[in-house]
C-alpha cells in the first residue's frame, strides 16, 4: 500500500521505517529540513535500538523517502498523523501541530483515502477533526489508531504490537477504514495480534488512560517505598509478594525515582485538564496526587544525598550514572535522573555525569554539568555515587572496582538495580529506594 506519515519525530520516524519494513511504499513528511536530511541519509535523529537497521534497509529498498513537501503525500491511500502534542502552559495538550498537520494535508487528500491519527490527543479531538476532513474532502475518512510504543522497544512494538485499536465511525466508511488498516497491519494480524474496533472517543481514551494507570501504579509503589523506609521494610520484597497476585501483577511495581519522559508526565496532566473541561474533573483528581508523589521522589533522592554527604554538598564530587529517563533511550525529557543531577549542581556539588547514550541530549538542557565519556571518569574521586538510570552497564558494575575509584564508598541506588549484598561486601554504604 502507498502510505504517508506526517511528522518524523520519535513516533513518526519509527512508524514510517516500520511500515516500509512491512513492505509498504512510504513517504514521510516533516517541516524540519535538518531532521529530514538526517533521516534521508539513514541517520536516526535519536537513539532507538533497531531503528538504524530498518531505516537503512528501507532506504536501500527504495520503499521510503523523506521530504518537507506535503504535496508528495498525494495519492497515498492511508495518511498517518504522528505529530507531537506537547504540554501547554496550562497543562493541557497543545494541539497546534495536529491542527496544522490536518490543515496542510487536506489540499492533497482525495475521496476514498483515510487520515489515521496516532498522536495522543484529548478526547473529542477526533470528532472535531473528522468533521473538518469530511467538509474539506467529502469521501475522505478520519479514524484513530493510537500507538503503544515503549521507548527502547518501539520498533518491536510497531511491527508486532500486543494489540491494535481502531477508532472508526459507524457505517460503510467505518468498515472501509477497518479493511484498509487490516491491510496495513496484515502481517501482525496474521500472527494473532488482537484487534479491537471501537468508536472515536474510546480510541482516544485508550492510550491516555493506559498511561494514567501505569503512572498510578508507579506512584503507588513509590508511596509504599516511603512507608517501607520509615518502617524498616523492603519495598522490593513487598512488590514481589503483592505482584504474585494476578489481579495486581509485578510489572511497573519497581520503586525508584519515579517516571519521566515525553509521555506519562504530560499525559496525566493533559488528561486532568481535559476532564476539567468536560466538567468531570473530580474523576481524575487522584492524578494530582500521582503527579505529586512522582515529583516528591526526586526531592527525596536529593535530600538523601545531602544526608550521606554529612549535610554539606558544596564542593563535594558526585558521580551521576544515568541521565536518560529510562535505559535504551537518549530521551531526557522530564528525566528524574537529569533533574536530580541539576539540583545537586545548584546546591554546590561538582557533578560528573555519564550516560551511555544521553550525554548529548542532556548537555543541550543542562550544559552546566560536567559530562564525561565513561563511567570510570565519573566515578574517579567521587564522594558519592548515584545510579539513576538502570542501564545494563551500571547493573553489571563490579563493586570492588568501583570502590578503588571513589574517594568515599557511598552509593544511592536510585533504581534498586544493584546487588545490595555485593556492594555492601565491597565496603559501600548502600542506600536504595524503600529498602
Amino acid at each position: 500500500m502507498r502510505i504517508s506519515v506526517i511528522g518524523c519525530g520519535y513516533l513518526g520516524a519509527v512508524h514510517a521505517a516500520s511500515m516500509a519494513k512491512l513492505g509498504h511504499e512510504v513517504v514521510a513528511v516533516d517541516v524540519d529540513p535538518t531532521k529530514i536530511e538526517r533521516l534521508a541519509a539513514g541517520e536516526a535523529p535519536f537513539f532507538e535500538p533497531g531503528l538504524p537497521e530498518i531505516l537503512t534497509e528501507a532506504l536501500a529498498s527504495g520503499r521510503i523517502r523523506f521530504t518537507t513537501d506535503m504535496a508528495e503525500v498525494a495519492g497515498a491511500r492511508v495518511h498517518f498523523l504522528a505529530v507531537g502534542t506537547p504540554q501547554s502552559p496550562t497543562g493541557a495538550a497543545d494541539m497546534t501541530y495536529v491542527d496544522a498537520a490536518v490543515a496542510a494535508l487536506t489540499p492533497y487528500l482525495s475521496a476514498g483515502e483515510f487520515v489515521v491519527g496516532k498522536s495522543t490527543v484529548p478526547v473529542g479531538t477526533a470528532a472535531r477533526l473528522a468533521a473538518e476532513v469530511s467538509e474539506a474532502v467529502p469521501g475522505a475518512t478520519l479514524v484513530w489508531n493510537p500507538e503503544f510504543l515503549r521507548e527502547g522497544f518501539a520498533v518491536q512494538d510497531t511491527i508486532s504490537p500486543d494489540r491494535f485499536v481502531y477508532g472508526v465511525p459507524d457505517g460503510d466508511a467505518g468498515q472501509a477504514a477497518v479493511d484498509a488498516l487490516d491491510e496495513v497491519y496484515a502481517e501482525a494480524l496474521a500472527s494473532g495480534t488482537p484487534r479491537l474496533v471501537v468508536n472515536l472517543p474510546t480510541a482516544e481514551l485508550v492510550k491516555i488512560s493506559a498511561n494514567a494507570f501505569l503512572a498510578t501504579k508507579i506512584s503507588f509503589i513509590n508511596s509504599m517505598a516511603e512507608i517501607a523506609e520509615v518502617a524498616g521494610a523492603d519495598v522490593t520484597a513487598l512488590a514481589d509478594a503483592i505482584g504474585h497476585d494476578a489481579r495486581i501483577g509485578r510489572k511497573f511495581l519497581n520503586a525508584g525515582l519515579g517516571f519521566g519522559g515525553g509521555c506519562l508526565p504530560k499525559d496525566i496532566r493533559a488528561f486532568q485538564a481535559r476532564a476539567n473541561e468536560l466538567g468531570v474533573g473530580e474523576s481524575l483528581a487522584f492524578l494530582a496526587d500521582v503527579d505529586a508523589t512522582n515529583l516528591r521522589r526526586r526531592a527525596h533522592v536529593v535530600e538523601l544525598a545531602q544526608e550521606l554527604l554529612g549535610g554539606v554538598v558544596t564542593g563535594k564530587r558526585v558521580a551521576v550514572l544515568g541521565l536518560a529517563f529510562k535505559p535504551n533511550s537518549d530521551d531526557v525529557r522530564d528525566s528524574p535522573a537529569l533533574d536530580i543531577a541539576a539540583r545537586l549542581h545548584e546546591l554546590g556539588a561538582t557533578v560528573s555525569a555519564y550516560d551511555p547514550e544521553a550525554v548529548v541530549t542532556a548537555r543541550r538542557v543542562h550544559s552546566e554539568l560536567d559530562f564525561v565519556e565513561t563511567a570510570a571518569d565519573a566515578l574517579s574521586g567521587a564522594d558519592l555515587v548515584l545510579v539513576l538510570t538502570e542501564w545494563t552497564e551500571f547493573r553489571e558494575l563490579d563493586a570492588t572496582t568501583v570502590a578503588s575509584l571513589v574517594s568515599s564508598p557511598v552509593v544511592i541506588d536510585g533504581r534498586n538495580c544493584l546487588d545490595r549484598d555485593a556492594w555492601t561486601a565491597a565496603g559501600f554504604t548502600y542506600r536504595g529506594m524503600g529498602r
